[in-house]
């Protein structure tokens, strides 16, 4: 059998529907290169059909991505397949991932079918992509609370109607590994033409077994994981890449599986996923936590010390975690940035140079000294910018202390339109954001939630500021970056000014569309 695993991501698909805010067309087109440069053999880039906004980046990151299979999800509707068929069209390949649910507590609870009429709508659905695509695959979603005679009648009958992959998920992440390995070998056992197609395993973390469930699975055949960057996803989260990639290098010698990932890109992988998701990472997360390869113990400091694999089973640099020797001034020129960036892995089509240097000159002057977090970190901000930016900050000044009432007054520019106002708030940041809603009027937004994070070491790390904004009824992402938090913090809500604004626009031109302006 072979001993190559695909790797699957679905971090823009079912790990976007878990998020707090929806991701804009540009940042998930960013988090497809960062994937595709990883290695990720297929990228599950959205829903088309779900929003005219998914069926966009859909359609760009097929166009754009050019090293990595991209697919679409459908439900096993011709609607689906058609918008997916569409959207995918511009790619020279592509696949198309189209599912129904197979339980006995989906089919009669949900669909409120019989198992025959289940069986005839996946057919049907298959038949209706390979219009499209001789790349196709199927899911039974639930499988694993499907009755296993059943399944191997589903899955023959996807294989028969032209199903290349047919994935077998643990959509509720109920099974435990012994069992979910039973059900994979049952498969392979039972049904008569599972050599013609590659069995992929799609598993959920509620009870924290997904990564164990998807091992037990390639042990016993699967040869595709359906996994995400951090494990973000729908409840408890996705198989996690970075977990089940390293086991498979780690462990190579007992598991004899490959991938094609390229592991020093992970840890960069996994900052821009939780940046541009404002999903923090937590410490102690395997692989990319700040504590993954930190040693508190004398016992193990003294061992580390001695000998690096005492207690480290794999190098902080296997991941792409490197240690930020390069020391950067205010005297260092584009040359040198450009140089960097390139050493990083960014390519001069990634980023505005002049934007870039003008923002590590201005923070070199600040910091005295500039790093590699830095320099990712404005990178990261500059990709995040408006090129028309309707609302711009033009002067911030905050106050507060001991016994002070906080207070801010800040101008804003919008448009042409020069507003400058005052406000106190329950801290500095509070009054500045007191101060913005009050100069564009806009007591509709709400803030929903506020996330400040270190980009960097000591006293002098740049301070990003994630928030998230309810505004009619939609929620909006907006980031922030500076070495004052009060600025980070209102750079971040400037952020989300201009994106609510843009959607102001595209409603109103939907609007006079309609009414035939």
């Amino acid at each position: 059998m072979n001993n190559q695993v695909i790797i699957f991501d679905t971090s823009l698909r079912d790990g976007e529907q878990a998020l707090p805010a929806s991701l804009n067309v540009r940042e998930k087109l960013q988090i497809a290169l960062m994937l595709e440069r990883l290695g990720v053999d297929v990228i599950e880039a959205g829903f088309p059909v779900s929003s005219p906004g998914d069926f966009k980046s859909v359609q760009l990151i097929a166009k754009e991505i050019k090293n990595a299979r991209v697919c679409g999800l459908s439900r096993a509707l011709a609607k689906d397949i058609d918008a997916c068929g569409e959207a995918l069209g511009v790619a020279e390949a592509f696949r198309i991932h189209t599912f129904i649910a197979t339980s006995d507590i989906h089919v009669n609870t949900k669909l409120r079918k019989s198992q025959d009429e289940v069986v005839e709508m996946a057919i049907k659905a298959i038949k209706h992509a390979s219009k499209y695509t001789d790349d196709i695959e199927f899911s039974c979603e639930d499988a694993g609370r499907t009755h296993i005679d059943y399944l191997c009648r589903m899955v023959e009958a996807a294989i028969t109607a032209g199903a290349t992959t047919v994935n077998i998920p643990d959509t509720v992440g109920y099974t435990i590994p012994s069992e979910f390995g039973s059900i994979i070998s049952s498969l392979f056992n039972r049904v008569p033409n599972i050599d013609k197609a590659i069995i992929s395993v799609h598993c959920h973390n509620d009870l924290g077994l997904a990564v164990a469930n998807s091992l037990t699975a390639v042990e016993h055949g699967a040869r595709q994981i359906e996994c995400t960057i951090n494990g973000i996803g729908e409840r408890a989260g996705n198989c996690s890449l970075e977990e089940i990639v390293m086991t498979l290098k780690t462990r190579y010698q007992k598991l004899g599986l490959n991938t094609n990932i390229n592991t020093q890109e992970i840890h960069r992988a996994s900052k821009l996923v939780s940046q541009l998701c404002s999903m923090p990472v937590q410490a102690n997360k395997a692989i990319v936590g700040a504590n993954a390869f930190s040693h508190s113990s004398g016992i193990h400091q003294d061992g580390v010390l001695k000998g690096q694999n005492t207690y480290e089973i794999m190098t902080p640099e296997s991941v792409g975690i490197n240690k930020n020797v390069l020391n950067l001034t205010s005297r260092s020129g584009r040359h040198v940035i450009k140089h960097r960036l390139g050493e990083l892995g960014y390519g001069p089509d990634e980023y505005d140079l002049d934007n870039i240097y003008e923002s590590f000159v201005r923070l070199a002057d600040k910091k005295g000294q500039v790093f590699d977090y830095d320099l990712e970190a404005l990178l990261f901000f500059d990709q995040q910018k408006h090129e028309h930016a309707h609302y711009k900050l033009n002067y911030l000044h905050a106050s507060s202390g001991h016994n002070i009432v906080p207070t801010a007054t800040v101008t804003i520019l919008a448009g042409e339109h020069e507003i400058t106002q005052a406000a106190t708030g329950n801290g500095p940041v509070d009054a500045a954001f007191n101060a913005i809603i009050k100069a564009i009027d806009g007591h509709s937004l709400e803030i929903v939630d506020f996330k400040l994070d270190s980009k960097g070491e000591g006293a002098d790390a740049l301070a990003q500021v994630s928030v998230i904004v309810e505004y009619n009824g939609r929620r909006f992402n907006g980031i922030g970056l500076a070495t004052d938090i009060v600025e980070a913090g209102v750079k971040s809500l400037i952020f989300v000014l201009n994106n609510t604004y843009l959607a102001d626009q595209i409603d109103q031109q939907k609007q006079h569309k309609i009414v035939g302006v």
